[in-house]
């Protein structure tokens, strides 16, 4: 570490630190040396049905490690999970069932409602429209003659 002062002319005097890092000494490592295998396997040569000869060694497949035994799981937690399952499924399907009610009573209601105004519009064309026209017919009551609950002209 030293000291710099900065000598400019019109300037103030400003003295600047500079630091430099301290390299570290490299870690020992260890020398890396070629292994060889424990036994050198033989080589082999095979010929293929179209005359070329493949030379090269013949390795065995890596075979898998054992799978470890799993621990048995108890009847009863399976039981408590599959009643869980259950459960859930229950109330789903439930929920599902009372949406399903609500939106059909929904249909049915604006059904009705549609029928409703569909007919309410048709008696009303047809009362407004018998008066206003000659084309329907005119029944003078006063001429008319009622017999045992018939209607007589």
């Amino acid at each position: 570490m030293y000291e710099h002062t900065n000598l400019v002319p019109g300037r103030r005097e400003v003295t600047v630190e500079v630091h430099r890092p301290t390299p570290l000494a490299p870690l020992p490592s260890a020398p890396v040396a070629p292994v060889q295998p424990g036994t050198i396997p033989a080589v082999t040569s095979i010929v293929l049905p179209d005359g070329r000869v493949v030379t090269g060694y013949s390795l065995e497949p890596a075979k898998p490690e054992p799978v470890a035994a799993k621990p048995p799981v108890s009847r009863a937690a399976v039981n408590i999970a599959l009643g869980g399952i259950g459960f859930g499924a229950v109330c789903g399907g439930l929920f599902l069932l009372t949406a399903f009610i609500t939106a059909l009573t929904a249909l049915i209601t604006q059904l009705i409602t549609l029928a409703a105004v569909i007919f309410g519009g048709w008696v009303a064309v047809q009362v407004f429209s018998a008066s206003g026209h000659g084309s329907g017919t005119t029944v003078n009551i006063r001429k008319a003659v009622f017999k045992r609950n018939h209607f007589h002209r």
